[in-house]
């Protein structure tokens, strides 16, 4: 497979709004792929997660250092020449420009849905510091890949086995090394 193949690729960032299934993709794709899977709330200093436990959107304040973390964990992993599968929401240029540093090796996968279909997974779920009252707050600070981006994009609007089959086939079709 030239996605597992790949020595010189370092990073996914499999990115989009709570609920959107990053962390669910982001599994199926590590095993798929026998890559490392992190997923970036673990990043988070604890004061971040207790604003949004609280139902308050963090700022770029907030994120910054967090962003920082997890470009600093791309970066080890990339030293180590270690592939490594991140679920990060990464909802602004600016976020994904940190996380990704230019570098070619990393590569983000922007899992696209509606509202509905998103606030129905979020209502489904239970014991997430994200409440569901943020999914306006983060729809409205979401900026979607650009074409410069090289970004995956792919619609959640199918079960987790067709939309990981959906990445690796664009993996395996070039999108690594375009």
């Amino acid at each position: 497979m030239n996605a597992g193949g790949d020595a010189a690729f370092c990073a996914l960032i499999v990115m989009g709004v709570s609920g959107s299934g990053k962390s669910t993709i982001a599994v199926a794709l590590g095993q798929r792929l026998g890559w490392i899977v992190e997923d970036a709330d673990r990043f988070h200093a604890e004061s971040n997660i207790d604003k949004m436990r609280a139902g308050i959107a963090l700022n770029d304040d907030d994120r910054r250092p967090w962003l920082r973390a997890i470009a600093a964990e791309i970066g080890r992993r990339r030293a180590n020449g270690t592939s490594v599968i991140m679920a990060c929401s990464a909802l602004k240029r600016a976020y994904r420009d940190i996380l990704v540093q230019g570098h070619s090796d990393t590569r983000i996968v922007y899992l696209r849905g509606d509202r509905s279909l998103i606030m129905s997974r979020l209502k489904a779920r239970g014991d997430h510091f994200m409440p569901q009252a943020l999914l306006e707050s983060q729809l409205a600070t979401l900026e979607e890949p650009t074409e410069d981006e090289r970004p995956i994009v792919v619609d959640i609007d199918a079960s987790v086995d067709e939309i990981t089959d959906r990445i690796v086939t664009m993996l395996d079709a070039g999108w690594i090394l375009s």
